[in-house]
């Protein structure tokens, strides 16, 4: 008699495992995630793209920013995060998207993403303020007339001012945003750290969605790449 209570409760205990773990992992259209209206193309070739819609400005983004750098690390070789910068139609903002494009163009975007964050939200500086943004980055260890040439080139300020209608194409209305493989857009987290939890789903989702590729069982799978949005 005591066995089979043990085997019930022990039966029980994993139908509810299993339910709650369902639970957990389902992900539904118009609650958890938005289908684009007009899908985008990616900027990562057959890699699932994953795109972060951010704003150095935004005090979000800045708590997002360390998570998602750890989360990045962890996921496959197939899965790209690439980042765009948004404006909103604010001047200060757009100053500071033209900063994102002027280190992604000079291959510093790894070492002074997370600086240029710390720098406005942490220590208070005026980054907007392009004398005050040019004396920072020198202190950075760059060549300060290098940045600007690259700041002012025609290249950066053409992405910068196509920001507003890559906003609207990629339908972000706050930040920070993830868009997966330019077709599915995170909309139902209920914290920072739950926007993994829907965007690895919808990673999943794309995945299934693409030509299936024969891996090695025995391969460890190598850790994500960040793209850089340079042309």
């Amino acid at each position: 008699m005591r066995k089979t209570a043990f085997l019930l409760k022990a039966f029980s205990a994993v139908v509810m495992a299993v339910a709650l773990h369902t639970a957990q992992a389902a992900i539904v259209a118009g609650k958890d995630y938005a289908v684009l209206h007009t899908p985008q193309p990616v900027e990562t070739g057959d890699k699932i793209e994953v795109l972060e819609a951010f704003s150095y400005m935004c005090p979000h983004c800045y708590q997002f920013e360390p998570k998602l750098s750890a989360w990045t690390k962890t996921q496959p070789a197939d899965v790209t995060v690439r980042k765009l910068p948004i404006t909103f139609n604010r001047a200060d903002w757009a100053h500071l998207a033209q900063l994102y494009y002027s280190l992604d163009a000079m291959g510093e975007v790894s070492k002074l993403h997370g600086k240029v964050f710390d720098a406005i939200h942490a220590q208070k500086v005026d980054l907007p303020n392009l004398d005050v943004m040019s004396d920072w980055i020198e202190k950075q260890g760059i060549d300060k007339k290098k940045f600007l040439d690259t700041y002012n080139s025609f290249s950066v300020q053409a992405k910068t001012k196509q920001v507003p209608q890559l906003t609207a194409n990629y339908e972000v209305q706050s930040v920070p945003s993830i868009i997966v493989d330019g077709k599915y857009k995170v909309i139902g987290a209920t914290s920072l750290d739950d926007m993994f939890r829907i965007t690895n789903e919808l990673i999943a989702l794309a995945r299934s969605q693409r030509p299936a590729k024969v891996a090695s069982p025995s391969a460890s799978p190598a850790p994500a790449k960040q793209v850089s949005t340079k042309k």
